[in-house]
């Protein structure tokens, strides 16, 4: 794979450029990335060419799910005194047209994981969670772990899991 690097969006990203077919990826991207960030809703970060244009993004932000959500496997080792447990949300991940197919998805992915289970060390959470926007999506997810949660569309990796994964 090659060489990627991702820096945080910034305003010399050219944003208005990014095009990956799915109009809520784009128009995110495009309109509300910045706003996000700006308002600490989000960080969201790029990979970007060398004239600034952004070849892929992902977000991350603080998030809490249900306890009753979680597997029941790992559900039975917490404390019943949490009712909802804290998590990192990969809230988007894309990649520009012009650059599918040279391993940016999971390029970014990774990053996305290892940026999470660094800030675990620091803020708990206690696993990444996504809400795939298709089933392409769902399945290109479940390549890497991620399980769908009972009576949701939101999909669950545990913290411990990503651990192992880059030891």
């Amino acid at each position: 794979m090659a060489d990627f690097l991702t820096t945080p969006l910034n305003s010399k990203h050219k944003k208005a450029e990014f095009f990956c077919e799915n109009y809520y990826l784009d128009n995110y991207i495009q309109k509300q990335a910045s706003q996000d960030v700006r308002r600490k809703l989000a960080a969201c970060f790029v990979i970007e060419d060398e004239e600034d244009n952004i070849e892929g993004y992902y977000t991350l932000s603080n998030a809490g799910i249900s306890r009753e959500l979680i597997p029941e496997k790992i559900r039975k080792k917490l404390p019943k005194a949490y009712d909802s447990v804290p998590v990192t949300l990969l809230g988007r991940l894309a990649v520009n047209k012009n650059n599918q197919g040279e391993g940016l998805g999971r390029f970014l992915l990774i990053d996305a994981l290892k940026r999470s289970l660094e800030v675990s060390k620091i803020i708990g959470s206690m696993a990444v969670v996504v809400d795939p926007i298709d089933k392409n999506a769902i399945e290109f997810y479940k390549k890497f772990g991620f399980e769908l949660l009972p009576s949701s569309k939101r999909m669950f990796l545990p913290m411990k899991t990503i651990e192992e994964l880059f030891k």
